[in-house]
């Protein structure tokens, strides 16, 4: 499959991010505007050390080297998710916490002038 431009995906990074809303998300979900290499990107020729290649995505730009999935989707569940996980060795449930994923085509409102 082949990624088609002006289409919504949901792309999961290989790390954390923070985004404008100075949340941390795992994962971005948006229309596709662009795929780009490194000099239309950056303005200038990486080496191989370097991401070549860069997607963007709603009001974001995501390194090609930190893509790890990319799945085509119209929309994404926006509700609070419960989510389990271990700390300290103990498994803690967490109810009602926020998604991972961070919504790059719509403008959040941050409280900072």
């Amino acid at each position: 499959m082949k990624i088609a431009l002006n289409k919504k995906y949901i792309i999961t990074t290989d790390g954390w991010f923070i985004a404008p809303d100075g949340e941390q998300y795992r994962a971005v979900f948006g229309t596709v505007t662009e795929i780009c290499n490194d000099n239309e990107t950056l303005g200038i020729k990486t080496d191989r050390g370097s991401a070549n290649w860069y997607i963007v995505i709603g009001n974001m730009v995501v390194a090609g080297c930190q893509m790890h999935y990319c799945i085509r989707a119209n929309s994404i569940n926006k509700e609070p998710v419960n989510q389990s996980f271990i700390h300290e060795g103990k498994l803690i449930f967490a109810k009602n916490r926020e998604s991972h994923i961070y919504c790059a085509d719509e403008i959040k409102k941050v409280g900072y002038v």
